[in-house]
C-alpha cells in the first residue's frame, strides 16, 4: 500500500512529465484473482487530496460505482472537487460489476442497470445547474438543485460495453470509457462498432462523444513473468510507442494507462514512449 507520500508524489511527478490526466479507481475491495486481497482508499477523498497538491493535470474516476453513493450526493461531491481543482474533475461513473463486494458492504446487486440509468438522469440534470424532480423505481428527488451552482459542466464519463449502457452512454455522457485491454483486439473492435451502432440508434453525433480505453501496461523488467497479467501489455519502450500508435489508428481520444508496478520508473517509461509516437506520428492525447 503506497504512502500518501508517494501518491502525491506519482502524480505530481506525471503533471510535470506532461500527462493529461490522473485517474483513481472506486472499490472497497481488490478483485484478487489467485492474488490475496489488497487495501484501496476510498476515491473521492484521495481525489479531493490530489485536486489541492496538482494544478493543471485533469483529475477523474474510473469509475465511480453508482449503488455506493446517492446520485444526489455524488453531484454535490463532484462539483466541490472542480471547485478545489479549478475545473479540472471528469465524473466518471458505472453500474459496478464486483458482487463480493456489494454483498460485503451492504450494497445490492439487484437491477444493477436500472439503477444506474436512474441515477444517471438525476445526475445529468444536477450537473447542467437544473433543479432536478425525478421519481423511479430506485431514486426519487423533488427540486433537487446544487448550491453553489456548478461553475460549469462537468464532463461526464459512462464505462461499459452492454447494449442498454451504451444506449444510456448515447444519451447523456460527454466521454465513454471501455477498459481494460493490452493490444487492441477483437474485444475492443467489437465495442467500438457496438457504440457507433448505439450513437447511430439515439441520434447522436458520434464526433459529440470523447473515447477513451483502459490500457494495462507492465514493466518485463521489473514484473516478473509468473506475477505477470495476461491482459496486459509487455514490451519495450519502442514497442510501447508502437502500441498507443495502434491505439491513435483506432481514433481513440484517451488512453487511460494502469501501470505495473506504479513508479517513477514506469512513470519515466511511459513518458519516454509517448514522446516518441509524438515524434514519428504528431500529438494526440495520451492520459
Amino acid at each position: 500500500m503506497p504512502t500518501w507520500d508517494g501518491v502525491q508524489g506519482f502524480a505530481r511527478q506525471a503533471e510535470q512529465l506532461g500527462f493529461d490526466s490522473l485517474w483513481v479507481c472506486d472499490h472497497f475491495l481488490s478483485d484478487p484473482g489467485d492474488r490475496p486481497v489488497e487495501g484501496i482508499h476510498e476515491a473521492w477523498t484521495i481525489l479531493s487530496a490530489l485536486a489541492a497538491v496538482t494544478t493543471s493535470v485533469e483529475l477523474g474516476q474510473l469509475v465511480m460505482c453508482s449503488v455506493f453513493r446517492n446520485p444526489g450526493l455524488l453531484a454535490k461531491m463532484a462539483v466541490t472537487a472542480d471547485f478545489v481543482s479549478g475545473g479540472r474533475i471528469t465524473l466518471g461513473v458505472g453500474a459496478g460489476w464486483y458482487d463480493a463486494e456489494h454483498r460485503a458492504f451492504g450494497y445490492p446487486t439487484d437491477h444493477r442497470v436500472s439503477r444506474f440509468e436512474e441515477a444517471v438522469c438525476i445526475l445529468d440534470g444536477l450537473l447542467d445547474g437544473e433543479a432536478v424532480s425525478f421519481r423511479g423505481r430506485f431514486y426519487q428527488v423533488d427540486e433537487a438543485r446544487l448550491l453553489p451552482r456548478p461553475q460549469r459542466r462537468i464532463p461526464l464519463l459512462i464505462a461499459g460495453n452492454g447494449a442498454r449502457m451504451l444506449r444510456i452512454t448515447s444519451r447523456h455522457a460527454n466521454a465513454w470509457n471501455t477498459a481494460w485491454y493490452g493490444i487492441p483486439g477483437e474485444r475492443l473492435r467489437s465495442n467500438l462498432s457496438s457504440l457507433e451502432a448505439a450513437l447511430k440508434t439515439e441520434d447522436r453525433d458520434p464526433a459529440s462523444l470523447r473515447r477513451t480505453v483502459g490500457v494495462w501496461v507492465e514493466d518485463p523488467e521489473l514484473v516478473a513473468w509468473h506475477d505477470r497479467d495476461p491482459d496486459a501489455f509487455r514490451g519495450s519502450t519502442v514497442e510501447l510507442s508502437h502500441l498507443i500508435a495502434s491505439y491513435d489508428k483506432l481514433g481513440i481520444d484517451d488512453l487511460i494507462v494502469g501501470l505495473t508496478p506504479m513508479s517513477a520508473e514506469s512513470l519515466d517509461r511511459l513518458a519516454a514512449a509517448r514522446d516518441a509516437w509524438r515524434r514519428s506520428a504528431g500529438s494526440r492525447r495520451t492520459a
